[in-house]
């Protein structure tokens, strides 16, 4: 019983870890090609892009990434996310420290 009871436990437990939603401003590649449509190479553009115009401010933004489209984006929506409260700690950590 104790055998069972942990494989439930175990399995719902990576399965809620599947299921999470991957964030496009604090993902990396591995993270970022976890989600369907998202090979290496448009892992590296998102990270690229993300880069050289700061964080995304909605996930519609992927759009403006070489290789997204409406359609691709649309399947992609429900397994993205744009954190709020990790852009604001993206933001402080690309302000230069004072001295």
């Amino acid at each position: 019983m104790k055998k069972l009871l942990l494989v439930l436990f175990a399995f719902f437990a990576f399965s809620g870890i599947a299921m999470a939603a991957v964030n496009l401003n604090t993902a990396d590649k591995a993270e970022l090609e976890s989600v369907n449509g998202i090979g290496p190479q448009k892992a590296q553009a998102i990270i690229e892009y993300r880069n050289k115009n700061g964080p995304f401010k909605k996930v519609d933004d992927l759009k403006k990434v070489s290789g997204f489209g409406d359609k691709s984006v649309a399947n992609m929506r429900s397994e993205l996310t744009v954190d709020l409260a990790a852009k604001a700690d993206l933001k402080k950590e690309a302000k230069p420290a004072r001295k």
